[in-house]
């Protein structure tokens, strides 16, 4: 049993020592290290170096030790890697937005609304507005698919009186010619942005011209607690223009910050479904999030708005439309 136990604890730590010299590549490969062929030279000679200790030195417990120091030394390293504000901008995430808060009266500055002719083909413009709190209806949620059905982009909307609808999605910022790799997304290769935007430019662009998927689903959340929870986003919205954020492909996603955001003022335990997003209409179904005077799958077929969101174009009326025949929360919040 003794010989067993030993053989089983070399197999495990043989395991974690796998995937702690796979991830170290990766961070020393996607580190700030000035030059190409250094990062390339550095990650393949790392796990050459661990085989060394390893064979080389006894007894096994020093190379162990020896193994683990040199880890501490690159996760340290890495950790200490800072983001930055100052870089070079693809031109829809160059200005931030910012906010200034009075009471019950917020204006929000750099609110964004492209006018898109293709997706990757726009003309950036902003604009100012004030809203009151005191008018705040509720939130809404929109689910993005873009490829598997597992992951989804996901993005809050903050319902004021009057049809008056503040978008803000959790997003990387990308600097000129980067594209959106979710391997790179672990390692500090994008800093984190909170674009606040119009409808008409965050969600037109994912069903007009990204032809992704996107669901519209109204919460039941009471005004009180979207309140605080938009409160809550306009103070990162604010910070982030004074200490950049690194985005994280799993920590620190689209998702994950916005239950963030809504952590403090609610009590819903942590899911699986909030990584796999994918499932999180479901999960807003389970707790009653959403409306449930009809089966999930009723509610999902008429929450789909791309046809609508096609018909109504660059309508003024945008947001009214993709919301027409959609259970009103404002009615069962009474």
């Amino acid at each position: 049993m003794k010989r067993i136990f030993k053989l089983m604890a070399i197999g495990f730590f043989t395991v974690i020592a796998v995937l702690i010299t796979v991830w170290s590549m990766a961070a020393i490969y996607y580190s700030n290290l000035p030059w190409y062929f250094l990062r390339i030279a550095v990650a393949i000679i790392f796990p050459m170096a661990c085989v060394g200790v390893f064979l080389g030195i006894r007894p096994l417990r020093k190379a162990v030790l020896i193994f683990l120091a040199v880890f501490a030394v690159i996760l340290i390293w890495w950790l200490l890697i800072p983001p930055s504000n100052n870089r070079n901008w693809q031109p829809d995430v160059a200005i931030l937005p910012s906010a200034q808060i009075d009471g019950d009266m917020i204006t929000i500055r750099n609110i964004r609304n492209c006018d898109y002719r293709k997706g990757t083909d726009y003309t950036v413009s902003y604009y100012d507005k004030t809203f009151d709190l005191s008018k705040l209806q509720g939130a809404d949620l929109f689910i993005c698919f873009w490829g598997s059905p597992r992951i989804a982009h996901t993005i809050m909307s903050f319902c004021f009186e009057g049809d008056k609808y503040l978008c803000i999605s959790i997003e990387t910022r990308k600097e000129v010619g980067e594209e959106y790799s979710a391997v790179k997304g672990f390692f500090k290769q994008y800093e984190l942005t909170y674009i606040v935007a119009d409808e008409r430019d965050l969600i037109r662009l994912r069903t007009n011209f990204r032809k992704e998927t996107v669901y519209l689903y109204r919460l039941t959340t009471k005004p009180t607690l979207v309140r605080e929870v938009l409160l809550d986003y306009l103070k990162s919205v604010n910070q982030l223009n004074v200490h950049p954020e690194w985005y994280n492909a799993l920590t620190e996603n689209c998702t994950t910050a916005i239950r963030g955001h809504a952590a403090p003022y609610t009590h819903g335990k942590m899911s699986w479904k909030v990584l796999l997003n994918g499932y999180l209409d479901t999960l807003l179904y389970e707790r009653k999030a959403i409306d449930t005077n009809m089966p999930f799958e009723q509610i999902k077929q008429i929450s789909r708005i791309n046809d609508k969101a096609l018909n109504a174009g660059n309508s003024d009326d945008f947001s009214m439309i993709i919301r027409r025949d959609l259970p009103n929360p404002n009615c069962w919040q009474k």
